[in-house]
């Protein structure tokens, strides 16, 4: 099976946001947790690097999944292959 240039442009789109939103997750995980242990202040009544670690991070995961979810639903009606509703 041949591929379209237009399922090329789909999937150069698909794999351009998860590689942006991979580096996004690997920055908070890795990179500001690894940092975040330097900052000796308290926040909410916690030191800051606790937070960054055990709340700070699920939420930008939590904003990552959504954020994927409406950039693919737009890219699928942008392409022509949304699924339909009444499935």
């Amino acid at each position: 099976m041949q591929a379209t240039e237009r399922h090329r442009q789909y999937w150069q789109k698909n794999l351009r946001i998860t590689g942006i939103l991979l580096a996004i997750w690997f920055f908070v995980t890795f990179v500001l947790g690894y940092f975040a242990r330097d900052l000796n202040f308290n926040f909410f009544g916690w030191p800051f690097s606790f937070w960054v670690a055990g709340q700070g991070a699920l939420i930008v995961y939590v904003v990552i999944i959504g954020f994927y979810a409406y950039y693919m639903n737009r890219l699928d009606r942008q392409f022509g292959v949304a699924e339909s509703e009444g499935e």
